[in-house]
């Protein structure tokens, strides 16, 4: 018997995303949506001198495995720097294709039910795509 796709856990997470309000002066900003189901997340952040996430802000528009992915990164995306985050995007994109390991990340395991679902794939992806994006738009202004 598979595991549920919507579980406890990705629905509470779904409705517990962290740092759920946009920055009001970010340093690098990202927009990502899935063509497929139009689910939208759009990341603020602020970097420190080392260029790592130093303030994160989302609006996450997205179904309940968008919303928990959005809550696994913001739970833990603060301190991180680019290169960090595109390696956590990088092999969270890689276990759902069925290429690699699961990733390090608090809580991909989660996620399981889902990797025979590729159409879900694209919104699980989301957040960790636009944190990368914004986080190397901010480092590359970030004063040295």
């Amino acid at each position: 018997m598979n595991a549920p796709l919507y579980n406890t856990e990705i629905l509470r997470l779904a409705a517990s995303i962290p740092h759920h309000a946009r920055l009001t002066d970010p340093m690098g900003s990202a927009e990502k949506r899935s063509p497929i189901c139009g689910s939208r997340v759009t990341v603020d952040v602020a970097v420190d001198p080392q260029g790592r996430v130093s303030d994160l802000g989302m609006l996450v528009r997205a179904c309940a495995l968008g919303q928990a992915s959005a809550s696994l990164m913001g739970a833990a995306a603060i301190g991180k720097s680019a290169e960090e985050l595109a390696a956590a995007r990088d092999s969270l994109a890689a276990w759902l294709a069925g290429e690699g390991p699961l990733p390090e990340w608090p809580g991909f395991e989660l996620f399981t039910p889902a990797l025979p679902h590729s159409a879900r794939h694209a919104s699980i992806r989301l957040a960790f795509e636009a944190v990368t994006e914004a986080t190397r738009a901010a480092a590359a202004k970030a004063p040295a």
